[in-house]
C-alpha cells in the first residue's frame, strides 16, 4: 500500500470515521427496540416492567465488559474482523431476545448482545480511529462517540411504528437481520488498517512521540487516576440523563416537556462533541478534562437552583454541552500519554470504569430518591463527586507539568 493512500487525517481518516459512526450507529439500536416496547414486553410476559428493564441494562453493562477483552482481540486479529463478528452475535442475540421468554430475553440481551456483541464496538472502534488521526484527533473521537446519541434519535420513532404495525417480535428479527448485513458490510468494506499499523515509519513516529511525553506523565498512577476521574465524573453525569422526566414530574412539569427536555439534552451532547473535539486539538486531552469537568459541575449544581420550566430547559442544555466533552478527552488523554500499541486496551479498561459510574450513580440517585423522597440529596452526591473528578484531574495535570519542567530543568542543566 502507497503511503500516501493511507495517511492520518487522511480522506481514507475521515471515511473510517464515518463508517465508524454508522456501525455504532446500527449496534446501539438493538436495546433500544426492548426500550421503545418495554410496555408492551410486559404485557405478553405477564410480569413487571423490570424483566425487560434488565436486560437492557445487562446489555449496557455486558457491552461495557466485554470491551476490554474486545480490545486485546483488535490488538491480535484487527478490528474489522472483530466488529465483524461483534455484528454476527448482536444479529443472533436479537433473535434470541424475539423468542420471548424472560431466560432467552436475559440471554439475547445479556451474553449476545451485550457482553460479546455491542462489547466489539464502542471501545475497540473509537480506539481504532484514533490510530488514523494526529491533528484532527479530537475532532474525530468526538465525531464516533456520539455513535449512541444518534442511535438515540434515529431508531426510537421506527422502532415504535414498526413495533405498533408487527409487534416487538417481529421487529426485533427484522432488525436482526438489518444489523447483521449492516455492521459485516461496513465492517469489511470500510474498516481498513490504520496507518500505524501499516506503516511502520509513521508507527515509529508516533510511538517515539508518545514514549517522550509519557516520562512527563505519571504512567501506573495516572491510568489509575484517570480509571477514579471518569467514574467519579461519570456518577453526576448519568443522574439527570435517567431521572430528569422523574425530575421534572415532580416539580409538576408534564411527562411530555420532561422527555422534550432530556431530548434537548442528549441534543446538546451531540452537537456540542465537536466543539469539545476540536477544542482537545488544540489543548490536549487533560485540559479539555479539566474545562468539560467545570462545565458539569457547574451545570449539575444549576439543576439545584431553579423549579422554573424555562430555567430547566436552558440548564439541560448546557449540562448536555457541559459533559460531551468528557469521554472523547479521556481518549485522547490516553492517546497523548501512551504508545499507540496500549490504545487497544487502556481505552476499554478506563471505559469500562466511566460505564460503572453511570450504573452508580443512575442507581444511586433512585436509592437516595426513594430514601428521602426528593432529588436534592442525589444532585449534592453528584456533586461531591463532580468536585473529587476535579480535584484527580487536577493532581494529574499538576504532576504531568512538574514532571515536564524537572526534565527541561535537567536538561538545561546537566
Amino acid at each position: 500500500m502507497r503511503e500516501d493512500s493511507a495517511a492520518l487525517d487522511s480522506r481514507d481518516a475521515w471515511i473510517a470515521a464515518i463508517a465508524a459512526l454508522a456501525v455504532l450507529t446500527v449496534a446501539h439500536g438493538a436495546p433500544l427496540i426492548s426500550a421503545v416496547a418495554l410496555k408492551s414486553m410486559a404485557a405478553d410476559f405477564g410480569t413487571s416492567r423490570g424483566i425487560p428493564a434488565a436486560a437492557i441494562s445487562l446489555a449496557y453493562l455486558g457491552g461495557a465488559l466485554g470491551g476490554i477483552p474486545a480490545g486485546w482481540l483488535c490488538g491480535r486479529l484487527g478490528t474489522r474482523v472483530v466488529v465483524a463478528g461483534g455484528g454476527v452475535i448482536v444479529a443472533m442475540g436479537l433473535a434470541v431476545s424475539s423468542f420471548g421468554a424472560a431466560a432467552t430475553l436475559y440471554v439475547g440481551h445479556g451474553l449476545l448482545i451485550g457482553l460479546l456483541g455491542i462489547s466489539c464496538m464502542l471501545a475497540a472502534l473509537i480506539t481504532y480511529v484514533s490510530l488514523w488521526f494526529d491533528r484532527r484527533r479530537g475532532a474525530a473521537v468526538a465525531l464516533i462517540s456520539a455513535g449512541q446519541s444518534v442511535s438515540g434519535v434515529l431508531w426510537p420513532l421506527i422502532f415504535d411504528a414498526a413495533i405498533r404495525n408487527y409487534g416487538w417480535r417481529t421487529t426485533m428479527e427484522i432488525y436482526a437481520l438489518f444489523a447483521l448485513v449492516a455492521v459485516t458490510v461496513l465492517a469489511i468494506a470500510f474498516l481498513r488498517e490504520p496507518p500505524e499499523a501499516e506503516l511502520p515509519r509513521v508507527a515509529s513516529r508516533l510511538a517515539a512521540g508518545a514514549s517522550a511525553r509519557d516520562t512527563q506523565f505519571p504512567r501506573t498512577l495516572g491510568m489509575v487516576g484517570l480509571m477514579l476521574a471518569i467514574f467519579c465524573c461519570c456518577v453526576p453525569m448519568s443522574m439527570p440523563i435517567q431521572h430528569l422526566v422523574a425530575f421534572c414530574g415532580d416539580l409538576g412539569i408534564g411527562s411530555q416537556e420532561g422527555a422534550l427536555m432530556l431530548s434537548v439534552l442528549l441534543g446538546s451532547a451531540f452537537i456540542a462533541r465537536q466543539f469539545w473535539g476540536s477544542i482537545a486539538d488544540r489543548l490536549g486531552g487533560l485540559k479539555t478534562l479539566l474545562l468539560s469537568s467545570l462545565a458539569q459541575l457547574c451545570t449539575v449544581t444549576a439543576f439545584l437552583l431553579t423549579q422554573d420550566e424555562r430555567s430547566l430547559f436552558a440548564i439541560a442544555s448546557a449540562f448536555g454541552f457541559g459533559f460531551s466533552g468528557l469521554l472523547p478527552a479521556y481518549v485522547i488523554t490516553v492517546r497523548d500519554y501512551y504508545v499507540a500499541k496500549e490504545a487497544n486496551w487502556r481505552v476499554p479498561v478506563i471505559l469500562f470504569a466511566g460505564y460503572v459510574g453511570m450504573a452508580a450513580g443512575g442507581w444511586g440517585a433512585g436509592a437516595l430518591y426513594d430514601h428521602f423522597g426528593f432529588y436534592t440529596p442525589a444532585f449534592g452526591v453528584g456533586i461531591l463527586f463532580n468536585m473529587l473528578n476535579l480535584i484527580v484531574l487536577g493532581s494529574l495535570y499538576c504532576a504531568t507539568t512538574w514532571r515536564g519542567k524537572r526534565a527541561k530543568s535537567s536538561h538545561a542543566y546537566p
